[in-house]
């Protein structure tokens, strides 16, 4: 057993280079939480988490200044830091499931909010998770990724692929010229963000029209890349199957349909109506916050699940992995717009998930250094910022044997971030 004796939190604020839209809503900036566990033998875990209070919960969001809804996240992650120490834990799966119940309900209280989102509880918890997870690998001697993965969840995470496509983020305010200059870099399938609400007013039908316009617009722009397929990533915005269907008429009649890959989460969490019958395969991210959820949503007719470790912690995407496998649905990794480090916890992950039909390798959505002001000066934090790897090249991530070797850094001493943790 691991005895949890002593912890600490910091954080840095990263800016976006320009505000980047989904959800009805835009960012700014992105917080980036470093959490720190010591056990009694004085072994340390340093985690890192990247705050999104938009995607979480955009209530929260809308009901707050930027600042003050991150300050509400960052107060979650610090009681239940707080609430770690003297506990002792087998695994981190056990240390999840003893913090979840109590962070959730504070959660409630601070936020004002009593049907708060469990994704906005899970995604204060990934510093703690992730922070766990290193201080039980320190405490073993484990240095893999491969070592880490729990045995239930093994045949789910069976593979090593060789290269990982990079998925880059369209929101709602890039350009189409950039976007043409991603499908000139190599890009190959685009997670276009729709359910715009430019006037601020909520109005559906008129969300509804400018999402057709826009991808009107960009389909035309890239006719002269027919390798380019559309993710469609609605964020719950569409509130019933009848609009959506309107939305993918109107792709069918310019021929944008027949590119259309995935389409993720059409609708708010609440509404169960079954997608089997919609003409695309619909991927789950928001509304799966745990294994349990998975399972509904593939019993709705969800073909896909989007597992984010960076956003919903490690320990949980190992369970979501673990239900989706058994019921035969292939899994993607989707980002939250994180930094270079969690970038490859995300990638470690999604190089070990059997292709999503259609494709030859493993599938991550990576879209920080689209947003990011600062990047490069954040690769430098990574552990293996040299690595051939930690780079998209021609659309893909090659995954050599030293990725393999390393398990993508994850587990390697971070001084910048341990330097902020003492």
């Amino acid at each position: 057993m691991i005895r949890i004796t002593r912890s600490n939190l910091n954080f840095e604020r990263e800016p976006l280079a320009t505000p980047f839209g989904f959800k009805g809503g835009f960012l700014t900036e992105l917080w980036q939480t470093i959490a720190l566990l010591t056990e009694e033998g004085g072994k340390r875990g340093v985690g890192l988490g990247v705050q999104s209070v938009l995607w979480s919960d955009p209530r929260v969001f809308a009901a707050n200044s930027e600042a003050g809804g991150n300050a509400l996240m960052l107060l979650l992650t610090s009681y239940a830091l707080r609430h770690a120490e003297g506990r002792t834990f087998e695994t981190p799966l056990d240390l999840l499931d003893a913090l979840v119940p109590p962070t959730f309900a504070y959660g409630k209280t601070i936020t004002n909010t009593p049907d708060l989102r469990l994704t906005f509880v899970l995604n204060s918890l990934v510093a703690v998770d992730n922070a766990a997870w290193r201080l039980y690998a320190a405490t073993r001697g484990l240095t893999d990724f491969d070592a880490l993965i729990p045995d239930f969840a093994r045949p789910a995470l069976s593979y090593r692929q060789s290269e990982v496509l990079s998925i880059p983020a369209v929101g709602y305010g890039l350009g189409v010229e950039e976007v043409v200059r991603l499908a000139e870099a190599g890009h190959t399938l685009f997670k276009i963000k729709v359910g715009s609400d430019p006037a601020k007013d909520g109005n559906l039908d008129t969300m509804l029209d400018g999402d057709i316009a826009r991808m009107r617009a960009l389909h035309a722009a890239l006719q002269s890349y027919p390798h380019v397929r559309y993710y469609l990533d609605a964020n719950g915005r569409y509130d019933t199957k009848a609009r959506l269907l309107k939305l993918l008429d109107a792709l069918d009649s310019f021929g944008a349909l027949a590119q259309t890959t995935l389409l993720e989460e059409p609708f708010p969490e609440e509404n169960l109506e079954n997608v089997a019958d919609v003409p695309v395969r619909v991927v789950a991210d928001e509304s799966a916050h745990t294994d349990r959820d998975v399972a509904e949503r593939i019993a709705l007719g969800y073909g896909a699940i989007a597992l984010k470790p960076a956003a919903k912690t490690l320990s949980m995407s190992f369970r979501m992995a673990q239900v989706a496998h058994a019921a035969g649905v292939p899994c993607l990794c989707a980002d939250l717009t994180v930094n270079p480090v969690l970038v490859d916890w995300n990638k470690t992950f999604a190089a070990r998930l059997a292709p999503l039909p259609g494709l030859t390798g493993g599938a991550l959505e990576a879209n920080g250094h689209q947003n990011y002001r600062d990047w490069p000066r954040m690769q430098s934090y990574h552990p293996c910022a040299s690595a051939p790897w930690t780079e998209s090249q021609n659309g893909v991530f090659p995954l050599d044997p030293s990725f393999y070797a390393t398990s993508g850094g994850i587990l390697l001493p971070l001084p910048h971030y341990d330097s902020l943790v003492p």
